[in-house]
């Protein structure tokens, strides 16, 4: 008994592999439209699968140090904000030396660093909770962040004047407690099997969210194009069905001819992966 309590995780390092398998998770699911999968590298030349699964396992000490953090202020606070964001830069370090200079997480940092330290405060609590805690997080300003007007992202923003995310996490992430978590309930509950409910919640966020990454590599063009493909997959009835599979493999063509690659759905993709392992079978706010 004495040494399976030793090995037993903590909350943090439980909620740090919660995190990592979140991403390897987004990862592997197939086929997502323009995204490195299981089949190859989408829209992508300088990623592949492999690559994505070193990174996430990269991240493995930046979440649980995020946890810990949290769980020593046991608050939002100035100090923890300032923490999870030195934190994150840390592993941003980490991942690039990992990857060889390929940013395959740096969004995933973000969005996850504040669900895994909201968790850390929230305990298993609803979905909705856990984000708006992270959201309370996410307003806090950080003092050492770095301010890149030139990224790619902060371009996109002032060019067609959308939010990114930043303001996605600051609104409590509605990309997925409005939209991705509860499809992905809707889409189990309707038999669709596990994967293609995943397929399901990523085409919901991706029908709603202005993502930056699209809108980098191809404009409003891209943008539409992803919402509006993504849409009619689920109208179609989803990933499960034949119609669905058919649409889905239009928006993939078309997301490859626009070298599109919805990375900011994605991320958050992962991150509904992680909210529904916390408190899985629930809806976002709480209830059965």
């Amino acid at each position: 008994m004495s040494a399976l309590i030793a090995t037993r995780p903590s909350p943090a390092e439980r909620l740090a592999d919660l995190a990592v398998q979140a991403l390897i998770d987004e990862a592997d699911l197939s086929p997502k439209p323009g995204l490195v999968d299981r089949r190859g590298n989408g829209a992508h030349q300088d990623l592949h699968l492999g690559l994505m699964h070193a990174s996430a396992r990269s991240l493995w000490p930046t979440f649980s140090a995020m946890a810990e953090a949290a769980q020593a202020e046991g608050q939002v606070s100035q100090a923890l904000r300032e923490s999870v964001g030195r934190l994150g830069r840390e592993g941003e370090t980490e991942m690039l030396r990992v990857t060889g200079g390929v940013n395959t997480h740096r969004g995933a940092i973000w969005a996850l660093g504040l669900l895994t330290a909201a968790a850390a405060l929230e305990g298993n609590t609803s979905a909705t909770a856990i984000a708006m805690t992270a959201a309370a997080l996410a307003r806090l300003e950080d003092p050492a962040a770095p301010h890149n007007p030139n990224s790619h992202g902060a371009r996109v923003c002032r060019r067609y004047g959308v939010p990114g995310a930043r303001e996605q996490a600051q609104q409590g992430f509605p990309a997925i407690t409005v939209h991705g978590l509860p499809q992905l309930l809707a889409s189990r509950r309707e038999g669709a099997g596990e994967q293609n409910a995943r397929l399901d919640a990523l085409l919901a966020i991706m029908s709603q969210l202005t993502d930056t990454c699209v809108l980098h590599r191809a404009g409003l063009e891209g943008l539409s194009r992803m919402q509006q493909g993504a849409r009619a997959v689920l109208d179609a009835g989803g990933a499960a069905s034949l119609a669905g599979r058919r649409q889905l493999r239009e928006l993939d063509r078309d997301m490859l001819a626009l070298n599109a690659s919805p990375g900011g759905a994605a991320d958050l993709l992962a991150a509904t992966l992680f909210l529904d392992r916390l408190a899985p079978a629930t809806t976002t706010n709480g209830s059965n």
